[in-house]
């Protein structure tokens, strides 16, 4: 039996194309289109249910040195009000999750995919002893939306008593929102541009969604261009561009593991694959010929077999077959040339520097 977000009757009613996604029954697209909706996000300001997702609560007086262990950046940087991304790893050094860690003042959160929920659950709880702390699963009295786009400041604005702009990237604050008490207002998002991500208890759910579409330049928008948003950044999608068969140095996410801030789950394998050396990366590429480089096409490096496409689309923003794809390390530079294997015609694409689209509004 699928799941249903708190927004599932909205969803419908607007005509949402509802599929199957990570154990919920979600909107992939509104009757606007994929294209229209990744345009009203890169233009002005898209609404998405994101509700999915997991959220665990970590609470007592080591809730940051657990999360640290389990977790490859480092909270115990983190002040109040902030929030990093993050690598949940196996002893392997690979990943079991990406995630989002949000530092409050007397408690942690973390935020995870939803079709990694449970496993994240139990594989963290394998380490809650160690530590004086208790870690709670939240994820079902949640809702979470997120509001993306140049205009999202101007929306939210005139809802909330919380200061917005004050707000750096990455960080958050706590207040009001359409007369609704308690909400969570992160200045996060999965898109590039500008936005924010509003946290709340599930029964404020309606009044919420129907408080920012009544400003009128709002588009709900779907996981579809969800996807092609967040590949246009760069950003990584676990099972796509990361997954328990890589670690953060081969994905180009080094910038997310502090080696230094002391012991946390794979670390002891990192180190050993830093010392032997990195045998593959990820990188982007785009092809100038018209294609679809759709995840799981065949992928080539000088003839020879080098995996497959982990992501790829036709960019709506760019006007480009853009994908990512893993490469031996000492052929991950720009400008050098792929193949990938397209119904049977192996198309060239160019290595180039991410992220694809450079004019995103985020701070």
């Amino acid at each position: 039996m699928l799941k249903r977000t708190p927004f599932h009757d909205i969803n419908v009613s607007l005509g949402a194309k509802m599929v199957p996604f990570a154990g919920f029954e979600m909107p992939v697209q509104y009757p606007t289109g994929i294209t229209a909706e990744h345009n009203a996000v890169r233009q002005k300001c898209g609404l998405f249910d994101v509700s999915h997702m997991g959220e665990f609560l970590i609470t007592g007086p080591q809730a940051i040195d657990f999360v640290n262990y389990v977790t490859t950046n480092n909270v115990a940087a983190l002040e109040v009000g902030q929030v990093h991304y993050s690598g949940i790893l196996n002893d392997r050094g690979t990943f079991e999750d990406d995630c989002l860690v949000y530092r409050f003042a007397d408690h942690v959160m973390m935020v995870v995919n939803a079709s990694n929920k449970d496993k994240d659950f139990a594989h963290i709880s394998t380490q809650v002893s160690k530590f004086n702390c208790k870690l709670e699963d939240i994820s079902d009295s949640i809702a979470l939306l997120a509001l993306q786009g140049p205009d999202a400041q101007k929306i939210l604005e005139p809802l909330t008593d919380v200061a917005l702009d004050p707000i750096g990237y990455y960080h958050f604050s706590t207040g009001t929102v359409a007369g609704c008490k308690d909400i969570i207002v992160s200045r996060t998002g999965y898109t590039g541009e500008d936005g924010f991500e509003l946290y709340f208890d599930a029964k404020h759910a309606v009044a919420i969604w129907n408080a920012l579409m009544a400003k009128g330049n709002v588009t709900p928008v779907g996981l579809g261009c969800r996807d092609s948003l967040r590949l246009e950044m760069g950003m990584a999608l676990y099972g796509n561009d990361i997954d328990d068969t890589v670690t953060p140095l081969e994905a180009n996410l080094q910038w997310l593991v502090k080696m230094k801030k002391g012991d946390f789950v794979g670390k002891p394998a990192l180190e050993k694959q830093k010392a032997a050396g990195i045998p593959k990366k990820l990188v982007g590429f785009t092809i100038a010929e018209k294609s679809f480089p759709r995840h799981g096409y065949k992928v080539f490096v000088n003839g020879t077999p080098s995996g497959e496409v982990r992501s790829g689309t036709m960019s709506p923003s760019c006007g480009i077959a853009i994908g990512t794809a893993y490469v031996p390390t000492a052929h991950a530079k720009p400008g050098n040339t792929l193949e990938v294997e397209i119904r049977d015609k192996r198309l060239t694409g160019t290595i180039v520097e991410l992220p694809f689209y450079k004019n995103a509004t985020h701070r």
